[in-house]
């Protein structure tokens, strides 16, 4: 999936509340906090004996992840989310592929 760097869609801030360009990145996932609630129960379970605690997920089945997009309205600054559907290539403001090129 080959999408432009820039795309005009609708802004939700009550500022904006109309159609303006938004500048396109790909969202990912911040680094985990040690003092998330889920993360110091994980920890204070698996001190001392006794070894694994929680069950290790092994049976991955997916092969891809669904692509989030994040659209930086230029006029007010704020910021949408936007999922697409999954991809196994993905790309922001590549080549555009020409007429040519599709039909053989």
């Amino acid at each position: 999936v080959n999408i432009p760097k820039t795309k005009k869609s609708y802004c939700k801030d009550k500022n904006c509340r109309k159609h303006t360009m938004h500048k396109v990145t790909q969202y990912k996932t911040g680094k985990a906090s040690l003092y998330a609630q889920g993360k110091r129960r994980y920890d204070f379970k698996q001190k001392g004996y006794g070894g694994q605690t929680k069950p290790i997920f092994h049976k991955k089945a997916k092969t891809t992840k669904k692509i989030v997009l994040r659209l930086q309205c230029q006029q007010c600054k704020s910021v949408s989310q936007h999922p697409i559907k999954r991809c196994k290539h993905f790309e922001i403001g590549g080549d555009k592929k020409g007429k040519s090129a599709s039909l053989y």
